[in-house]
C-alpha cells in the first residue's frame, strides 16, 4: 500500500498534491516503479517522453549539453520532485538530460494520466504551474551566477547547497559525493578550475576532503567566499 500514490508522503511535496484522491487512484493503478542505479540515465536530452518521472528517493542530476560537448547541470532533483513535465505539457523533446548520481526509485506516471487530469481539474493545473514557475526562477538564478559571480564564489555557493539541501553523513562529509567533473558542470567551469580551487579551499582550511567525498570545516569562511569577501 505504501507504493500507491493516494498513500504516498512524496506527493505532497509536488503537484500531484492538488489531485483527488479518484484521481491518485487512476494514476496509481497506471504507473510502474523502476529502480535506477547510479550512473544510469532516466531520459536524454532530444528524448520524446511518453510519462513523466515522481522521484521517491534518491537524486538525479539535470543537464544540458553545449554546443562545444559539455555539461552545464542547471539542477538537481531529488525526493518529491517531478521531472519531464515541462517536455509532456509541451507536447516537445526534452530540452535536458536526467542522470542518477545515487540509486534512485521513481515512479513512472504514463502521459495520459497527466493530460487528462490538467484538462479536468483546476487546482492540479495551477500546481503545475506554480511548480514550472520555480523551476523558471531557478533557471534565471543560474544564468545570473554564472554570469556575475566568480568560479569561487560560485563553488563555494555550490557547497553550502549540497549541505543545506542533502545534509552531512555521520562522518561530517556532504551526503551527495559529485565528482569533481560534477561539481565543475554545476557552477560552469572546466573541471580542471574546480580540482584547482577545492585543493585551494582545503590548504585554507575551508573544507575537508576524503577521496571525492568533501566536508565543509568553516562554514562561516566558506559564506564569506560566497559574498566575495
Amino acid at each position: 500500500m505504501e507504493s500507491r500514490c493516494e498513500n504516498c508522503i512524496v506527493r505532497q511535496f509536488n503537484s500531484l498534491r492538488a489531485m483527488s484522491k479518484e484521481e491518485l487512484k487512476k494514476v496509481s493503478d497506471s504507473k510502474t516503479t523502476k529502480i535506477i542505479k547510479k550512473g544510469q540515465p532516466l531520459f536524454e536530452e532530444g528524448d520524446k517522453l511518453n510519462g513523466v518521472y515522481c522521484v521517491r528517493n534518491g537524486v538525479s542530476k539535470l543537464s544540458k549539453l553545449s554546443a562545444k560537448g559539455k555539461d552545464q547541470i542547471v539542477k538537481l532533483a531529488s525526493k518529491g520532485e517531478v521531472m519531464g513535465q515541462r517536455s509532456v505539457i509541451s507536447e516537445e523533446v526534452t530540452n535536458l538530460s536526467a542522470i542518477a548520481v545515487s540509486d534512485m526509485e521513481v515512479c513512472f506516471i504514463p502521459k495520459d494520466s497527466i493530460t487528462h487530469t490538467l484538462q479536468s481539474n483546476p487546482n492540479f493545473t495551477l500546481e503545475v504551474l506554480r511548480h514550472m514557475a520555480h523551476d523558471l526562477k531557478e533557471a534565471d538564478d543560474v544564468i545570473v551566477n554564472i554570469s556575475q559571480k566568480t568560479v569561487k564564489q560560485r563553488i563555494a555557493e555550490a557547497f553550502l547547497y549540497l549541505k543545506n539541501n542533502f545534509g552531512e553523513d555521520e562522518d561530517g562529509f556532504l551526503a551527495l559525493t559529485l565528482s569533481r567533473e560534477d561539481i565543475s558542470n554545476v557552477v560552469g567551469t572546466a573541471t580542471e578550475s574546480a580540482i584547482r580551487i577545492i585543493s585551494e579551499f582545503k590548504k585554507k582550511g575551508v573544507i575537508r576532503t576524503s577521496g571525492k567525498k568533501i566536508g565543509i570545516k568553516d562554514e562561516c569562511k566558506l559564506k564569506e567566499l560566497v559574498e566575495g569577501f
